[in-house]
This record gives structure tokens, sequence and C-alpha cells, in this order.
């Protein structure tokens, strides 16, 4: 027992003899002087604050870097026409301003399809697969027909289901807009 007791005696002696040069050094480094603060702590030591020079505020030496303008924002994707399906129905709604009769109309593309003064050939029907984000679009040749006068073309052009503004056809009485593409899609 008595060697037992001397060897956990021994590891203490030196566990603690290592332990000395660590707790001395933070010891004497904490207990040092901080550089710039030599005053001491006396009540006559600091200056009374009528007696401190004024504070004068000097502009910057080097004016701050330019920023640098944002970057421009990136254009939305582009619309693959070519991966969309072509369908054989515009579905298209018309509105009659003058009587505010709104009326959905099945074009069938190539056909002729009449609405008030209007005459009104969807040439495509197409709309992106079901996988992508959902689009209809209509080719459209809207003529006005009005009896004794020449027929007017109003407008030819692609129409979009999901940004009618996109291309409207400007009319003081009708309005015309694509809702969807119907039908069996053909290739």
């Amino acid at each position: 027992m008595p060697t037992t007791m001397a060897f956990y005696l021994r590891a203490l002696e030196r566990a603690f003899i290592d332990l000395r040069l660590p707790v001395l050094c933070a010891v004497a480094f904490f207990a040092a002087p901080l550089p710039g603060l030599t005053q001491s702590l006396e009540p006559g030591a600091f200056p009374e604050p009528a007696a401190q020079a004024p504070v004068v505020l000097r502009p910057p030496l080097q004016p701050p870097a330019p920023v640098a303008p944002p970057a421009p924002a990136l254009p939305p994707p582009p619309i693959h026409l070519g991966a969309d399906l072509p369908f054989q129905i515009a579905v298209l709604q018309g509105l009659d301003k003058v009587s505010a009769r709104v009326m959905t109309i099945e074009a069938p593309v190539g056909e002729p399809v009449r609405f008030g003064s209007l005459e009104i050939i969807a040439r495509a029907c197409k709309k992106r697969p079901p996988e992508d984000q959902p689009e209809s679009a209509a080719f459209l040749d809207i003529w006005e027909l009005r009896p004794g006068e020449p027929t007017a073309e109003l407008f030819r052009g692609w129409m979009f289901a999901s940004s009618p503004a996109l291309s409207a056809m400007e009319h003081p009485v009708y309005d015309i807009w694509v809702l969807d593409c119907r039908g069996a899609p053909g290739r």
C-alpha cells in the first residue's frame, strides 16, 4: 500500500509542476498593465471635461470606392416553340364592349369563325407539354367584315394565354384573347 500511495503522490507532484508554468504565464499576462493605460487612478489624474480640447472631425482622406452598378437582369428563358404540341382547336374568348357580352369561341385550325362583325381564322394553336410550365399560344388572323366596305385586317400574329396584353388586338368594340388549345395533339 505504501508504494501505491507514493506512486500517486509523485504523479500529483508531476502534474502540479507541469501546470505551474502555464498558470504563471496567465497570471502574469492578466496582471500586467495594458499599453496606453499607464495613468494612475488617483482623483486628479484625469483632466476636467471643460479643459479638454474640442474634437475636430475631418473628412476622410480618400473618397470612398465607387459602387459597382448592379448586374443587368437576366432575360427570361427562351420559349421553345419547336417542343410545343400542336392542337386542332383554338379556344378563344371574345368581349363585345357595347353589350358587355362575353362569349367562348372554339375556332378549328384553318377554318373561319364569326364573332360579331369579326372573322377569325386560327392558323395554328400550340400548347406546351404537361411537364413544362403551362402555356397556350394561337396564331390568329382577324378581319373586320362590314357590309359595303372592304375587308380590313385588324390583327395577324401570335396571342398567348398567359399574357393577353402582350399581343392584343386593338378594336373599339371587340376584344379577343386566347384561353386554351383543345383537340387531339398532332405533329
